[in-house]
């Protein structure tokens, strides 16, 4: 899988719909004054600025492994301390009391060794608390593929993939529920009414589209947006009001460990 060059402005284009699952997530986080925190694969650090305030007096790190996040992150959240790592083999120093992340953790692959793996750096009692976009099989991401694979540009993204498909909930169950003295498994559909001309389009390319776009000259992301943007406008058309729906399905998940 490509890595992704993101874009912070692109992405933060739709933060008010983005920061509603972080908030849903935070508010099932059980620990009352945790020490050390730590937003793994933190982004521009909205998220994290929040933690900032839930926790006011912890020691709050952020981790990711974009430069041009980090960059917009220090500057907008100065009063956390953030660290370039790539999160895939990320490992705190001093054990953290809160693992917190947010759309993130989909984009690497091999939960089945990453999840134990979290659990097992937190302090006794700590808590893992993930929120993952679960949308592998939406019109959105699998048109991505499909698009890719025909027209001018489909021999520059040959192997391109994006986020590859997280497990299903009773696999989460079932690897993690031995290892935690709790956990907190659900998933909701959060109904994203975009507006602007194919504003699916403008989601994916803070998202799960760059991986296929950063490849391509000018010219060839013109032109792959406009096929994609036609193949998808069927499954997400505009509604009388000028109004698009989005249905997007994320999963929760909050682990605690032993003391």
């Amino acid at each position: 899988m490509a890595r992704a060059v993101w874009d912070p402005a692109q992405y933060l284009r739709f933060s008010g719909e983005r920061l509603r699952p972080a908030l849903d997530l935070l508010a099932q986080v059980p620990l009352a004054q945790p020490s050390r925190v730590v937003d793994l694969g933190c982004g521009t650090g909205n998220v994290t600025a929040i933690l900032r305030r839930r926790f006011p007096d912890a020691e709050i790190a952020g981790v990711d492994s974009s430069a041009d996040m980090l960059k917009r992150a220090r500057t907008d959240v100065p009063d956390c301390r953030f660290e370039r790592a790539d999160v895939a083999g990320w490992t705190p120093k001093t054990p953290p009391d809160l693992i917190y992340s947010n759309a993130a953790l989909h984009w690497v692959p091999d939960h089945t060794t990453l999840f134990p793996r979290l659990l097992s750096v937190l302090a006794p009692g700590g808590c893992l608390a993930v929120q993952m976009p679960a949308m592998h099989d939406a019109p959105f991401r699998a048109l991505q593929y499909e698009v890719a694979s025909i027209g001018k540009w489909a021999k520059c993204l040959g192997g391109i993939g994006s986020a590859p498909a997280i497990l299903d909930a009773a696999a989460y169950w079932d690897l993690l529920r031995p290892l935690t003295a709790s956990l907190d498994l659900w998933d909701t559909t959060y109904t994203h009414a975009l507006t602007g001309d194919d504003p699916v389009v403008q989601w994916a390319m803070g998202t799960s589209l760059r991986p296929f776009l950063d490849p391509l000259s000018p010219e060839k992301r013109t032109a792959f947006l406009a096929a994609y943007a036609e193949a998808i406008r069927p499954h997400y058309p505009k509604h009388a009001d000028g109004t698009t729906l989005l249905p997007f399905r994320r999963r929760f998940i909050v682990a605690l460990a032993g003391t």
